[in-house]
Parts: C-alpha cells; sequence; structure tokens
C-alpha cells in the first residue's frame, strides 16, 4: 500500500509547518511512529484506530505526566523553558532562554538539538524549528500559576496577572514607568511588556530604583515570585508597584511579572542550567581480584542464611498477621537467629518469598513456610541456588527496605505484607548496575556521587522541604546494600558475576562456580567442648552438626558447642551413644576429646531411665530410689505426683508438661508409647502447598516489542487512511447528524461488485454485531450469497463482512491507494 503521507506530506498542514499534532504525527515515517509508541507504550492501550486518536491520547494529563516523567533533567529544563516561552516559540528564542545574555555554553549549543528532538521523538513538542509548540497538558503542567509554580520559579506575563485589572490602573502604571498614555488597556499592557523585554530601557528604568527596592527584586527574581504587601507598603515597594514591577494578583498578595524577572534574570529561564549528566567521578580503584573473591564470599553466606531461615521456619514457622505480613516480635526472633540486623532478616524473607521459596500455608492458623519448590533448590550447585536468588531480585518490586515505616494510614509496614511493593524497583535496581558497569573493573564510586546522577536522569519531583528523600533516591540507595549482601558487588565496585548478571545470568553463575569455597566433610574437635568448622560444611554434616550442636558464633570459621541440652536432643531424635562416638570419630580431623566422650555417655546413661506414658501422665523406671529422690524433691510439687508403685509414679499433667518438668530438674526421661517403646521426637517438618512465585507489580505498561510495533503502526496507519482518504462523492446526501455517508442497498452491491472487477479500494462504513460503528479500506475480492470477501487496509488482512452490515460505500479518488 502507497499513500501520500510516505511521500512526506503533512497531511494538510501548511508551509510552515504543521497545524496539529495529528498532522505532524501523519507526516512522520514508520520508524519515528514506533519509536513514539517504544517510549510511551501507554499509548498502546489499545492500539489507537488511527493518527488523531493517537494525537489526543498523546496530551492526555495522565499520559503527558508519565512521558514527563521520564525525561532527563535537561529535556525537562528544556520543556520547562518552552512553557514560559512564547506559543509558538522559535528556536533561536528557546536557545536565548537557556543560556541568557551571558555567551552561548558550547554544551548548551551541542545538547539542545537533542534535548528538542527528545521531546518531538515523545510527542510532547510539534511544529517546525521556528514554531516550536509544547503540547497543550505539557504547558498547563509547566506553567507558571498562583496555585502551581514553575519549576523555574518564573510567575505569570504581564498580559495574564492585568487581565482583570482596570484600565485606569494601567495607565497609572505605565506613566509612571514613563510610557505614553494609550487609548485602551490591550495597548497598555503590550508597551508595559515591551519596556520590561527591553534590556536598555529596563536597565535606565532600574538605574533610577532605591537600594530597598532592588533587594525585593534579588529575592524574588529566582523565585518563587509571590510576595505579601500591607494596606499602605513601604516606599521602596510603592515605588515597585508603581511601575508595574511588582503586580497585585489578590489583595495583598503581589508577584513579580515574568518578563520583569527574565530581564533580572539576563534573560535565563533557570539559575543554571545542566546539559549533561553528571560524571561518576572521583573512582576508586580496587583490586578485581579481591571484589570477586570476597563478593562471592557474600554470595555463599547469602545462600546459608537463606537456607538457615527457611530451615528454621520448616518447623515452626510464624503467624501470618491478620493484615498480612509478619509481626515485629517474629521478625526480631529471625534477625536474632541469623545474627543479623531487622532489616537485613527482612530483605532475606522477601527475598526467598519472592523466589518462591517461601509462602504463607494458607491453613486457618496461617504460617509462613517454605514451598516445595524449596526442595527442588537445595539440590542444586551453590552457584545456581545464587543464579535463582540473584535474578528473583533484580525482578522483585517488593522494597524490604520500607518494613518499619507507616503508611499514608499511619499504619506500620509489616515485611512480607501487601503494601511494600514498589512498581520502579526493578528499573532502578538495573539501573544502578548498569553505571556500576560502565567503569572499570574492580572501581567505585561514592553513593552520592551516584544518586546524584540518577536524579539527573529521572529528576525527581518537586518536594516539600520536610518530605522524605525522593522515591528512586531512596530505591537505590536499597539496592547498593541488597547487592552487597547478596555479592553482587563488593566495596561499592560490580563483581565480574555481577555484572554478567544484567544480561547473562547463567554466565553469571559460570563465573561464580569457581571462587565459591569448597564444602568440608571435617571439623575440629576442641577439649572446651567445641567443635570448629574452618570452612562451609556439607550440607548432611551440617545438619547432623545442628543437632548435635548448638551454635556459637559465625564468621569465616563457625564454632559448635556441645551442651547435655544438645546431645539429649540428639538422643531424642533417635541417635544412640555408639551413633554419637562413631559419627564424631567419623568427621573430626582431631582425636575426640575425653570431656567430649564423657558428656555423651553420661547424657546416654541417664537417657531414657525415666519413663513418661498416657495416664493422666505416668513415670516408670526400674531404679525405685530415683523414683523416690523425685518425690522427695521440693521441685516436682507442681507435677502433683504420687506413687503407684515400686516403680511407677502417675502425674495430674500432660505427658510433655511432665517431660519438660522433669528435664528442668536435670533428669533425662524419654517419651514412652502405648506399647512400652521409647518414642523417637523429631520436629514435623512442614511445607506449603504448591506455590508459584509473586509476580512483580508492573511499571506501566510494558515496552513492546518489534513485532507488535510493527502492527500497530500498520494498524494506525491503515485506519487513518480510512478516516482521512478522500472519497469520491456518494449520491446520497450525509447525515444530518454528520455520521457515516449512508448509500441504498443496491448502491452498496453494485459499487462493490465493481470494485471486484477494477481492483480497485473502496471506502466503507460498517456496524458489528455489538453495534460498534467504524470506517475503512477496503480491496473487495468477491460478492457472494451476501458477503463480501475483502482485504481490510485498516485490519491489513483478509476480512468476510456482511453487506447488511455496511451502512454506506464510496470509491476513492484515484492517487489515494
Amino acid at each position: 500500500m502507497t499513500t501520500s503521507r510516505e511521500n512526506g506530506s503533512t497531511g494538510g498542514g501548511t508551509a510552515a509547518g504543521p497545524r496539529t499534532l495529528a498532522e505532524e504525527l501523519r507526516g512522520r515515517p514508520d520508524d519515528a511512529l514506533a519509536d513514539l509508541l517504544r517510549a510511551r507504550p501507554d499509548l498502546l492501550s489499545p492500539v489507537p484506530g488511527d493518527l488523531t486518536q493517537l494525537a489526543t491520547r498523546a496530551a492526555t494529563r495522565a499520559s503527558v505526566v508519565r512521558a514527563l516523567d521520564r525525561l532527563d533533567r535537561f529535556a525537562l529544563q528544556v520543556a520547562e523553558a518552552l512553557a514560559v516561552a512564547p506559543d509558538p516559540c522559535p528556536y533561536g528564542t528557546l536557545a536565548a532562554l537557556m543560556n541568557g545574555d551571558r555567551p552561548d555554553d558550547p554544551r548548551v549549543a551541542a545538547e539542545l538539538p537533542r534535548a528538542v528532538a527528545t521531546l518531538r521523538e515523545t510527542a510532547l513538542v510539534w511544529g517546525g524549528e521556528d514554531r516550536l509548540r509544547l503540547v497543550r497538558t505539557a504547558r498547563e503542567l509547566l506553567a507558571p500559576s498562583a496555585g502551581h509554580p514553575s519549576p523555574t520559579g518564573l510567575g505569570p506575563a504581564v498580559a495574564e496577572v492585568t487581565a482583570g485589572m482596570s484600565p485606569g490602573r494601567l495607565q497609572e502604571i505605565i506613566a509612571a514607568a514613563g510610557l505614553p498614555a494609550t487609548h485602551d488597556p490591550v495597548t497598555a499592557v503590550a508597551a508595559l511588556t515591551s519596556l520590561f523585554e527591553d534590556r536598555e530601557r529596563m536597565a535606565a528604568l532600574l538605574a533610577d530604583a532605591p537600594a530597598e527596592s532592588l533587594a525585593v527584586l534579588g529575592k524574588l527574581q529566582w523565585g518563587p515570585p509571590y510576595g505579601t504587601v500591607t494596606a499602605t507598603p513601604a516606599p521602596h515597594l510603592r515605588w515597585l508597584l508603581d511601575r508595574g514591577l511588582l503586580l497585585t494578583v489578590t489583595p495583598g498578595n503581589v508577584v513579580l511579572p515574568r518578563e520583569a524577572a527574565l530581564h533580572l534574570r539576563a534573560g535565563r529561564a533557570h539559575r543554571t542550567t545542566e546539559p549533561v549528566a553528571p560524571d561518576l567521578a572521583p573512582v576508586t580503584e580496587h583490586s578485581p581480584q579481591v571484589v570477586d573473591a570476597t563478593a562471592a564470599g557474600a554470595a555463599f553466606t547469602a545462600l546459608t542464611t537463606v537456607e538457615e531461615l527457611l530451615a528454621d521456619w520448616e518447623t515452626a514457622g510464624p503467624l501470618v498477621l491478620r493484615a498480612g505480613g509478619l509481626s515485629v516480635r517474629d521478625l526480631k526472633r529471625a534477625a536474632t537467629r541469623l545474627d543479623t540486623t531487622e532489616t537485613a532478616a527482612a530483605f532475606w524473607a522477601e527475598l526467598a518469598y519472592a523466589a518462591g521459596l517461601l509462602a504463607s500455608d494458607g491453613d486457618v492458623d496461617e504460617r509462613y513456610a517454605p514451598t516445595p519448590a524449596y526442595d527442588d533448590w537445595l539440590p542444586l550447585p551453590a552457584e545456581q541456588r545464587w543464579r535463582r536468588l540473584a535474578t528473583a531480585w533484580l525482578a522483585m518490586t517488593r522494597t524490604p527496605g520500607l518494613t518499619g515505616e507507616k503508611d499514608a494510614k499511619g499504619r506500620t509496614l509489616a515485611a512480607l505484607g501487601p503494601d511494600l511493593d514498589r512498581s520502579p524497583a526493578p528499573e532502578v535496581r538495573r539501573r544502578v548496575l548498569t553505571l556500576l558497569a560502565g567503569l572499570p573493573a574492580g572501581a567505585s564510586v561514592a553513593e552520592e556521587t551516584l544518586l546524584a546522577r540518577l536524579r539527573w536522569e529521572r529528576p525527581p519531583r518537586p518536594a516539600a522541604p520536610d518530605a522524605p528523600e525522593d522515591t528512586r533516591s531512596r530505591l537505590a540507595r536499597w539496592a547498593l546494600a541488597e547487592a552487597e549482601l547478596l555479592g553482587v558487588t563488593n566495596r561499592g565496585a560490580l563483581s565480574a558475576f555481577g555484572r554478567a548478571l544484567l544480561d547473562a545470568p547463567d554466565r553469571a553463575a559460570g563465573l561464580l562456580a569457581p571462587l565459591l569455597p569448597e564444602p568440608l566433610d571435617h571439623v575440629l574437635l576442641q577439649a572446651d567442648l567445641t567443635a570448629v568448622a574452618p570452612g562451609p560444611l556439607r550440607r548432611p554434616l551440617a545438619q547432623a552438626l545442628a543437632v548435635l550442636a548448638d551454635i556459637e558464633s559465625k564468621g569465616g570459621a563457625t564454632v559448635y558447642r556441645f551442651t547435655p541440652d544438645s546431645v539429649r536432643r540428639a538422643l531424642d531424635a533417635g541417635r544412640t551413644a555408639a551413633d554419637l562416638h562413631a559419627f564424631l570419630t567419623a568427621h573430626s580431623r582431631t582425636p575426640v576429646p575425653q570431656p567430649l566422650a564423657y558428656l555423651v555417655d553420661d547424657v546416654a546413661r541417664r537417657h531414657g531411665r525415666l519413663r513418661v506414658g498416657a495416664a493422666s501422665s505416668y513415670l516408670r523406671c526400674d531404679d525405685e530410689a530415683v523414683l523416690g529422690e523425685i518425690l522427695a524433691d521440693r521441685r516436682s510439687a507442681p507435677l502433683r505426683l504420687r506413687r503407684l508403685a515400686g516403680t511407677v509414679l502417675a502425674a495430674q499433667v500432660a505427658p510433655d508438661a511432665l517431660l519438660e518438668g522433669l528435664r528442668a530438674m536435670g533428669y533425662a526421661p524419654a517419651a514412652e508409647s502405648a506399647e512400652g517403646d521409647v518414642v523417637v521426637s523429631r520436629a514435623d517438618v512442614h511445607r506449603t502447598p504448591p506455590r508459584t512465585a509473586p509476580a512483580p507489580v508492573p511499571d506501566g505498561p510494558p515496552v513492546p516489542d518489534a513485532t507488535l510495533l510493527g502492527a500497530a503502526v500498520r494498524a494506525v496507519r491503515a485506519g487513518d487512511l480510512a478516516a482521512t482518504a478522500e472519497r469520491k462523492p456518494v449520491a446520497a446526501p450525509a447525515p444530518a447528524d454528520g455520521g457515516l455517508p449512508r448509500t441504498t442497498s443496491a448502491d452498496t452491491l453494485a459499487t462493490v461488485q465493481a470494485a471486484v472487477l477494477t481492483g480497485a479500494a473502496v471506502w466503507i462504513g460498517y456496524v458489528n454485531a455489538e453495534g460498534a460503528a467504524s470506517q475503512r479500506v477496503i480491496a473487495p475480492i468477491r460478492v457472494e450469497g451476501g458477503f463480501v470477501t475483502a482485504y481490510d487496509h485498516t485490519a491489513d488482512e483478509v476480512r468476510t463482512y456482511p453487506l447488511h452490515r455496511i451502512t454506506g460505500v464510496a470509491e476513492l479518488a484515484d492517487d489515494v491507494v
């Protein structure tokens, strides 16, 4: 299909340029339209019917706000300057607003065309260079008003402020300013505006100003331009009011008009222009090998931390709050268990949740527990387990850094709670890592330097002076801290496998693998009832040792301590004294110390001598002297024991309470089954039903791929052809309501049949089964059985239409298709 628009026509615009944004879009090539839809994907929901719809949607407030939020600082400054410039604005006037009266800044001169091109590409600016126009919605958002000051600090123009001023007052102002009287308010406003815009005359006027008046102007010139005056202003204020340098907006409130402020600023719209991004400097150099090795250690620690957290929660997971999330008490308990801060504990819990390893079980007493995916994750090689955590972190919109803060309603945000999603988080994380990837290997920069760069790339919206730091900066700070915990970075520098994580996670895992420590199969037993693990242990050994001993300290080497309680815990789990001796001998590089062997034998000798069963409960022991000792002990009074036989005592408490009471007295009882066997007690391992990882909350519509963009551009072009193509006149008059032209059934059939014979395209009005009317350009192929089969240029495919649903038909002009 060939259209006049592909040949560079502006679709009805004058020689000076297009008259509307739709006309400018009509004159753009297909790749420029694709660039627009790629930069503003919200315009594709749904695909516009034609270019007029696209232009209308591009000018809506929500879409313009989103587009402005995605501009860099200099492009936004150019848009702000256009909002206070004449409409339309020549390129030279815009350049003068960016440079002022000072010599042209070469950086501004070099970057201004790029900024204007960015605004044009995103459909925020249209028109030729001699008539640049900011779309009306963007001008309304950025132009100054009493309720919404301009980011430039400029106030309204003279014409805007004096719109409701009396003619007499206007004549008084121009007379005091030394201007001749005029015959009407319009010429008076024009004369005052011309004075303020004339550098020489303004300089002469201000040369006679009192010093106090100039001081007032100096305070207002960079904004905010508003001030207050009393009913009887001071002489230096009266001097400014008389000459229109301060204009009254409401009783007691005055403003410095825009033209006067621009003179005071030497023509500049902004106090400081920022045409280029801040450099990431100074750079701190580190050894890349040291960074990679230390980061790999942090990555391994991340794996062990997540395992330890989920291993703890698989037997007694914390309850889910009624409003969702983790209680403060459970978060503190997790932090103590992991020997870390509450903020870090919240991060590990959120990371496991985002990776699909942790979820709520959905039971009546809802608890958090590992998912079945955790069992699939554990046997994987360490580098693959890290890759899963790291990719989940990159994509998750959960922000653990918000834990403990208050929401808009004053409620505390809980870890794993429902209100921690922030959609820009993944984009910020990736951008932070991308900036670090642009530095030499092993290099880092100060955090504030990195944040300054991010603020230039996406300027935050103006906030109240007492407002917290902007969201993107906070997300960036959290991203840097989380990257260190996860081993993606170290000492602020990106590791080699962290650099690969951005584009090739599998390659990142391959780079990490040789850097990870090899798990050990042994420990070093000490005479003080401790065991030292000089490195990470293999999982079966670590799990068995965690039952037999308590972890005393962590670090490069983990220290385990053996106690009577820990040994009894292993015996309760079904191990015998012989098993424990064999285990210690097999996994120790040093001989088993005598104190440890004695401890195991002593606890094992006493373990199970007392047997607790269910009567209310009972206590059985072959040694009657032991039972007599218990009865005589005052600490047994709460158990309410009485002797039933020489070797049996009855208690009026439950068996588990009896077990705990006797253990508190220093005994080592064992539970007994109904058959008289020792009950082996192991904690029940709990899993949730199968759960999928939570989907990230998207930050607006996704960026469309090339296939979707191509199809969307073709559809918009075809719809625009149907809406704007020149048509031959039809016999029937157009309906009075301005709808689609109509033809009789006979004329419709005759025109379509003729088009089949000639191969010509026709324009039709069509109403579908839902009653929605549309206009289309079709090339009929055949007509039979009350249907017309045709190639639909609007849909870019062959379709069949019932003839009775075609409201009207007209031939197209010969040069349209």
